[in-house]
């Protein structure tokens, strides 16, 4: 009891102090309220041991101390949850304790609960019924299992759980010495059984349904010693489980997130999914009282009070907590067997049963065990009728224990209560493996999952890092104060590519894959990181991130493309930095409260980056590759003097000229389909695969951002298909800067950058490893092919193409400056989800312009 005490003792003093660790600062408002559910659990369980100690000398000295840790547990963190119903839950205990006081002071207490056995059991079921009719559910809306009014509620089925173990015992008892006969002794609890099973199924109460005939099977078993018993009831339970999930939704839905909770875990799978994101956030040795984030589980403080409790003492404290159920289980079992007669034994074994069974299932529900059943968690949830119930289950093992010494009833087969508690404790052990599982060996995997909310809940207390462009203006930064920091973005058209990071949407774009950076925890010492999760659980402050976006740039190509729609990459060919990359339509991070479900249900897809994600068919863009390759090899084909063409019924035409071009410079540069043909039939489907290789059309670019699945060619196809056929063969804009890059830059395909640095507070900026180019295309190919590209009077080259997607008409813009160029090699890759060369020429040409000349 001092240990308990001093345990409490120092968890309320740590939850006090909580706010000022949390905020790093000793200004602030400090948690009081819960040392009155402290000063209460203290007053009440002082004056319950000295009851104990003057009425019960003999009695279990392990009993009340392990109930007293485990309801003084429960009551601290129901208040670190929820204040009112932290008062509520303190209420109930004193209650609790009164109810145990008077019921010590009554004499022959457990004869009357034998005697007028039917009396209790049928006033249950009365009382449970009553639900039916009168029956409410104290938080507005759910099951109505409760009966009360005025805040104060009691739920009948917890109390008939108590009441059925005793009729159960004193029935046993009673008839089990007169009669062997198993049909005669079982028929009428039986029942009343399947009465009882009716109403809670009838109420939807189905985890109370589901103990109630483990009970019953158990004590049966206890009673016979017949082994086929644990038989029949398992394959009982088995045809009531598979009944259950036929006749009910809420028990397909419960066994559905059990079986896959990955399918849907924002849906009909959050609770679980949240629940083991909040055990794994626990760790080892937990966040510290009042420093987890275990409200982000709906109804933690009952149905998920033991996961509240993993994220806040980690895998000691709830390994802790499922070791006192275990002693608490051994204990019982113990005075069953000491028991001083039969009806004592069952008694006692029955109230083992209870409290160690519904632990397993509700723990169990927590960490995937089993399926979530919804019942409480005895002594350690909030609920008033399951405290009380758990108390009075207390009060008769105690007074059980305290006669078991004087004249124990012999018992003639001790291996059913021996195989019961193996089954029970195998049961416990199984739920510390998993809990160890979700905690330590699943902990990495699951703490960067996008949708564990506590990653964004630090970003409120610890400042996050800027993210700047290449010459350190703010893209992204912090404003506010510790406890409601803030993310905004300075340059909201960059939406699709800084992405964000949101308490209620998680995380997108750089926000999300630079995360680790962002928040300290790559980049920082490993000590740093450590301190500040042994002090705070928090991480560090979180590192500046420099990319390769020009501003400058970035608002000229955004200004460019206006109110279209489609995407462009603009990137040093010689770095592969990337200067520009623009996605429209976009959407603005800091407005995602009020225009989330407008943007989510907008058919243009604002959330889509299409520079990296979009899917486009290359069409007649591919020309310019197809005769720098051919080009390297020797002389072009005779240019046809029919360039536009008709494939599958449509007529594709040039996209500059009124009249056709009388070179092969202008007829690519121009797009006509009729020259992509002729330069294709000059390629077998082999070397055509290879040059799509050596583009990287076929590789996923390495970005840290999601990129679009990359083509593949199917190797039979003949090239006129691998060229015409828009649902075959789809390519990024990103893709096409990239192999724009080898036309711009002797035949080389750069590896693309866009995270340049991270600024380290004790080293500066550090450079972030880059990854290496490829040479693709002979040198002799591409400077002959940008020569014949060119645009008269200026450093440049381009090509006008035209495709066919499945949602209609794209048009490509591929530019960059000449291999003979002195200044920074460009390349531009420009798609719009239109028919419009001429737009889509001018915002290509403009841009590359302004590259060179800035204003």
């Amino acid at each position: 009891m001092l240990l308990a005490a001093v345990f409490l003792f120092l968890f309320a003093a740590i939850l006090t102090i909580s706010p000022a660790v949390r905020l790093h600062s000793w200004n602030v408002g400090y948690l009081w309220q819960h040392w009155t559910g402290f000063a209460t659990w203290l007053a009440g369980f002082y004056i319950i041991k000295r009851q104990l100690q003057r009425l019960l000398i003999d009695h279990n000295p392990y009993l009340l101390p392990i109930a007293a840790l485990l309801s003084g547990w429960g009551l601290l963190t129901i208040w670190r949850l929820n204040l009112d119903l932290g008062l509520r839950q303190t209420v109930w205990l004193a209650f609790s304790l009164l109810v145990f006081w008077i019921g010590l002071k009554i004499p022959n207490l457990l004869n009357l609960l034998s005697r007028y056995k039917y009396i209790w059991l049928v006033s249950g079921l009365v009382v449970t019924g009553l639900t039916f009719f009168f029956g409410t559910y104290p938080s507005g809306s759910g099951p109505h299992l409760w009966l009360g009014c005025c805040g104060l509620y009691i739920q009948p089925s917890e109390i008939l759980k108590l009441l059925l173990v005793i009729y159960l015992a004193a029935y046993m008892a009673e008839r089990l010495p007169l009669s062997f006969n198993m049909m005669q002794l079982l028929a009428p609890t039986f029942v009343l059984l399947a009465v009882t099973l009716l109403i809670l199924m009838a109420q939807r109460d189905l985890g109370t349904a589901i103990l109630f005939i483990f009970i019953y099977s158990i004590t049966i078993y206890l009673a016979s010693g017949k082994r086929r018993v644990l038989l029949i009831s398992a394959l009982l339970l088995l045809y009531a489980g598979i009944a259950a999930y036929s006749l009910f939704d809420v028990v397909r839905l419960r066994v559905d997130a059990w079986l896959n909770p990955w399918q849907d875990p924002s849906g009909r799978s959050y609770q679980i999914v949240q629940s083991f994101l909040t055990v794994a956030s626990g760790g080892i040795m937990g966040t510290g009282p009042g420093l987890g984030s275990p409200g982000v589980i709906p109804v933690a403080a009952s149905d998920f009070i033991f996961s509240a409790i993993a994220e806040e003492t980690g895998l000691v404290g709830s390994l802790g907590l499922i070791l006192l159920i275990g002693l608490l289980t051994g204990c019982g079992i113990l005075i069953a067997i000491r028991a001083g007669n039969i009806y004592q034994r069952y008694l006692a074994a029955g109230l083992t049963i209870y409290l160690s069974a519904q632990s397993i299932l509700i723990i169990g529900g927590n960490i995937r065990l089993l399926p979530l059943t919804g019942i409480s968690l005895p002594f350690v949830s909030y609920g008033g009728s399951s405290l009380l119930t758990s108390f009075l289950a207390l009060l008769f093992l105690c007074l059980i224990s305290s006669q078991a010494e004087r004249d124990p009833e012999v018992l003639p087969q001790p291996r059913p209560y021996l195989i019961t508690a193996g089954i029970l404790l195998v049961g416990l052990a199984a739920l510390a493996f998993m809990d160890g599982w979700w905690g330590f060996i699943r902990r990495d995997a699951l703490l960067t999952r996008s949708d564990n909310p506590r990653r964004t809940i630090a970003n409120l207390y610890v400042e996050r890092g800027n993210i700047v462009d290449r010459s350190n203006q703010v893209l992204v930064t912090t404003s506010g104060e510790p406890g409601t920091y803030t993310r905004v973005v300075e340059y909201p058209s960059l939406g699709p590519i800084i992405g964000y990071a949101q308490q209620r949407y998680g995380f997108a774009g750089l926000e999300g894959s630079m995360d680790s950076y962002l928040r300290g925890l790559d980049g920082s010492s490993s000590s740093e990181v450590w301190f500040n999760r042994l002090i705070y659980s928090q991480p560090p402050p979180g590192l500046n991130l420099r990319l390769s976006i020009d501003l400058n740039l970035q608002k000229q190509a955004d200004q460019l493309l206006a109110e279209k729609t489609g995407a462009l990459v603009l990137l040093n060919a010689q770095t592969g930095e990337i200067l520009a990359v623009a996605s429209h339509p976009y959407f603005d991070p800091n407005q995602l409260d009020k225009k989330w479900n407008d943007w989510i249900n907008d058919p243009k897809a604002p959330f889509v980056n299409r520079a990296m994600q979009g899917q486009y068919p290359p069409g007649t863009a591919l020309s310019p590759f197809l005769m720098a390759y051919l080009q390297s090899k020797g002389p072009l084909p005779q240019l046809p003097t029919d360039l536009s063409l008709t494939w599958q019924g449509k007529r594709w035409d040039c996209t500059q000229f009124t009249q056709t071009p009388d070179d092969w410079g202008r007829a690519v540069s121009s797009g006509c389909p009729g020259a992509l043909l002729a330069l294709s039939k000059k390629l077998n489907s082999p070397q055509l695969t290879q040059l799509v290789h050596q583009l990287g059309l076929d590789i996923a670019p390495t970005v840290p951002l999601p990129v679009s699945q990359p083509a593949s060619i199917n190797q039979d196809m003949n090239p006129e298909q691998v060229v015409f056929d828009m649902n075959n063969f789809l390519v990024s804009p990103l893709q096409m800067a990239l192999a724009t890059a080898v036309l711009s830059k002797d035949g080389v395909r750069p590896a693309p950058r866009l995270a340049l640095a991270v600024q380290i507070p004790q080293a500066g900026w550090i450079v972030m490893a880059a990854g290496s180019a490829v040479e693709n295309l002979p040198l002799s190919g591409t400077s002959a092919t940008d020569e014949m590209l060119q645009v008269p009077g200026s450093p440049f080259w381009q090509v006008t193409g035209l495709a066919q997607a499945k949602d209609g008409p794209i048009t490509w813009y591929l530019g960059g400056t000449r291999q003979n160029w002195q200044g920074i090699p460009l390349a531009l890759a420009l798609v719009l989800e239109e028919d419009n060369p001429t737009a889509a020429n001018n915002i290509g040409l403009e841009l590359l312009q302004a590259t060179i000349q800035p204003k």
